[in-house]
C-alpha cells in the first residue's frame, strides 16, 4: 500500500486515539506509520534478497499458485481450499511480495514461466 501512495496505515483493532494520532500525523508530517507497520517495513527492507531463496513457497501457496491459474473467483478458491476468502487474500498478498507481482495475470503468469502451472 505503501508503494501505492497510502500515507499511513493504521490496524482495523487500533485504539480511536491511535487512528487520531495518525490523522495529526499525516496531516502535519504527511505520513503515518505505527510501531508494527514501521516494524515490519524494516525487516522488508533489510533481509537480504535472494531470488533463489524467496522463491520458495509453501505447499498451501502452491496449491493457491495452482487455482489461480483457472477461471475460479477468489471466493471459490477459498471453498476448494476449505480456507476463508481473508486466507486466500493472504495467500495472494503473500504472492505478491515474494514474487513481486501486482496482480493476479502475474502469478499466473510467473506459474507458468517456472513450472509450477502447465498449460494443457
Amino acid at each position: 500500500m505503501l508503494r501505492c501512495g497510502a500515507k499511513g496505515y493504521v490496524l482495523k483493532d487500533a485504539d480511536p486515539h491511535e487512528l487520531c494520532r495518525a490523522i495529526r500525523d499525516v496531516m502535519a508530517n504527511g505520513y503515518h506509520l505505527s510501531k508494527l507497520v514501521t516494524g515490519k517495513l524494516l525487516f522488508t527492507m533489510n533481509k537480504p534478497h535472494d531470488y533463489t531463496t524467496s522463491t520458495k513457497l509453501s505447499v498451501r501457496e502452491k496449491e493457491f499458485l495452482n487455482l489461480c491459474c483457472s477461471d475460479l473467483t477468489y471466493k471459490e478458491i477459498a471453498d476448494r481450499m476449505f480456507v476463508s476468502v481473508r486466507t486466500v487474500d493472504g495467500y495472494r498478498d503473500s504472492l505478491f511480495e515474494k514474487l513481486e507481482q501486482k496482480s493476479r495475470v502475474g502469478l499466473v503468469l510467473y506459474a507458468i514461466k517456472h513450472q509450477y502451472y502447465q498449460v494443457k
